[in-house]
């Protein structure tokens, strides 16, 4: 059987089946991915539908009222999260591409979420470290370029409460995490990114198999 391109060791087949018995995507979520997907290769980089149904579940769990993303693309996971958060809550986006986040706009509109978004176009750590300690952050995802993550990851939990949450994508990195003749700049990142998350002593960390690995750490 075919392997599902966006979750690693997972058949097609099984893949539809598990999303098929989760929280299903709406019609904008739909339309999205949809769209998403005719741009061609770089489509894999928007989230599994399960991620995003996570994502939301997440932001629902930790009673997000301040959430951050560094790295928006079209918009997939701005939707999921920006639904998971508490009445009054608002989501700042972290992107670098208008060419990519006016599609995000465009579904932040027809999701009515437009009033609690705020996108931010500069370079990801340029706008993190603008962000003021208070009010801190609840929840965080973090999916952009790899080598940035430890940057990110830096700065976001300095300015999140304890107990709250940072999600980390791609961090099997289609199984390359773990073949060591794989030394592109990507790879190495990512093995020293979850190298650091794993010794750092102010997070629990979890590392799970969704999609292309997941990685959620709680700031203690």
């Amino acid at each position: 059987m075919a392997d599902s391109p966006k979750s690693l060791g997972v058949s097609a087949e099984l893949h539809a089946y598990l999303v098929a018995h989760g929280s299903p995507p709406d019609a904008v979520l739909e339309r999205l991915a949809a769209d998403t997907s005719a741009m061609g290769q770089i489509a894999r980089m928007q989230i599994a539908p399960e991620q995003g149904a996570l994502l939301t579940m997440l932001a629902r769990l930790v009673g997000a009222r301040l959430i951050v993303e560094v790295g928006t693309f079209t918009g997939y996971s701005s939707v999921c999260l920006a639904r998971g958060l508490a009445e009054g809550g608002r989501m700042i986006c972290c992107d670098v591409s208008t060419e990519y986040t006016d599609r995000a706009v465009q579904a932040w509109q027809e999701a009515g979420l437009s009033d609690r978004i705020d996108l931010r176009i500069a370079p990801g750590a340029e706008t993190l470290r603008a962000l003021p300690h208070d009010p801190p952050i609840d929840l965080a995802f973090i999916d952009a370029d790899k080598s940035g993550y430890a940057t990110y990851y830096e700065e976001i939990i300095t300015r999140m409460r304890a107990g709250g949450l940072i999600a980390v994508d791609n961090v099997l990195w289609g199984g390359s995490i773990i073949d060591m003749t794989d030394t592109s700049r990507d790879t190495v990142a990512l093995r020293a990114f979850n190298d650091m998350v794993l010794a750092d002593e102010r997070v629990d960390v979890v590392m799970l198999p969704v999609a292309d690995g997941l990685t959620l750490c709680r700031k203690k």
